[in-house]
């Protein structure tokens, strides 16, 4: 059986942080700009350490994320012991890791077999998938196998989320100015999906209340889930996280809902004071493992 080893970026998001240090997996980190300093995400401060930081300096941060060079030698290093190479990555359509890893690939030919994916999601969803590629090794699939569990689940990752704050949706372009302005006016939270590689705008709401009903119904649209997860800003569980466990424990009583806190990366686009779910639907086979990624 080939030495596989998964390569990611620091926009993956999970539930377990030792995870990436007990399996074979590399997370090659952006550099968060905040302050005048420079961060490598995840490396130099958590997740949870950088949006506090964040917060604090009252603007959002600077994203740069690794260049194609990083990911050669991240690539060459790891050919060294690894036969092949799954480097799964956050959208292209939201930032340019998957395209720079890619080039840097090629680059690779003849060291390592290697397989660059597109999620065409971020945060928890992307861990999630390496997650699932974390479960193909440990069922002893070969590289083709593995490259197929990854890629299969990418169309069954669903995300929703919750953001307090509209500015960043504005500065990303992700909401225009006039339904800003209009959102401001009148109170409304926006609700953002990740549809196509893309964060869009989906509905609004004016209470938390509401905003935990929608996330509570978001989640209920789903009969069998391989993976779920509560995303948040800050390391404790917050009360809108509380009430969702509580809601979910009722209408999930197999399934457990553990809570990620999203890094600098995410908090680019939607801002600091965000929650959200994230569900990895199950396939339609019983050919999925347990797992002890959690």
């Amino acid at each position: 059986m080939p030495n596989v080893h998964i390569v990611t970026d620091s926009c993956a998001t999970f539930v377990n942080k030792q995870m990436t240090q007990q399996h074979p997996v590399t997370v090659v980190p952006s550099k968060v700009h905040i302050g005048g300093k420079i961060y490598r995400e995840g490396v130099d401060l958590s997740s949870d350490e950088l949006l506090n930081l964040i917060a604090q300096q009252g603007m959002p941060s600077q994203i740069t994320p690794p260049t194609m060079d990083e990911f050669v030698q991240t690539y060459a290093e790891i050919s060294k012991t690894a036969d092949t190479i799954v480097s799964i990555h956050a959208s292209r359509e939201i930032y340019p890791m998957w395209n720079r890893a890619r080039i840097a690939a090629q680059q690779i030919t003849g060291h390592s077999q290697i397989d660059v994916i597109d999620t065409q999601t971020l945060c928890a969803g992307q861990g999630m998938l390496v997650k699932v590629g974390l479960r193909a090794i440990e069922a002893g699939e070969d590289f083709d196998g593995i490259v197929r569990a990854v890629r299969g689940a990418v169309d069954r990752v669903y995300s929703m989320y919750y953001v307090e704050a509209v500015t960043p949706l504005l500065e990303n372009g992700i909401m225009s100015s006039s339904h800003t302005i209009l959102g401001t006016m009148l109170g409304v939270k926006p609700f953002l999906a990740i549809e196509e590689g893309r964060l869009v705008p989906v509905e609004k709401v004016q209470t938390r209340t509401q905003a935990l009903e929608h996330l509570i119904d978001f989640a209920l649209e789903f009969e069998d889930l391989e993976d779920a997860v509560i995303v948040q800003y800050r390391t404790h569980p917050t009360e809108q996280t509380r009430a969702l466990r509580d809601r979910f424990a009722i209408e999930f009583p197999q399934q457990g809902f553990p809570h990620a806190v999203y890094g600098a990366s995410f908090a680019a686009l939607i801002g600091v004071e965000a929650t959200g779910v994230v569900i990895l639907e199950k396939e339609d086979t019983d050919g999925f493992l347990n797992d002890d990624f959690d």
